[in-house]
């Protein structure tokens, strides 16, 4: 999915601020443990649509989702679950 401006809101800041691109994978928690290892800074993730969401921001302001299919309930946070 590529969602794009909206023709009134064009932002004036850096060129990915207000775009979003959503790629799914096989393990979208995986990935976002990844991130972290890699000292970069990912949201945490949570489910929607039957799917982990994790997002994490470049530097240009794109907002990069990687998702991945679970059975867990929606809106649940990756700290929700038990360790």
């Amino acid at each position: 999915m590529l969602q794009e401006y909206n023709p009134n809101r064009i932002p004036q800041e850096k060129c990915g601020v207000g775009v979003s691109l959503c790629f799914q994978c096989q393990d979208a928690v995986a990935l976002y443990h990844e991130f972290l290892s890699r000292g970069l800074t990912p949201q945490e993730p949570f489910v929607g649509n039957s799917m982990w969401d994790s997002l994490i921001i470049d530097p240009d302001g794109y907002h990069l989702h990687f998702e991945s299919s679970t059975k867990v309930p929606e809106e649940t946070k990756l700290s929700d679950l038990p360790r």
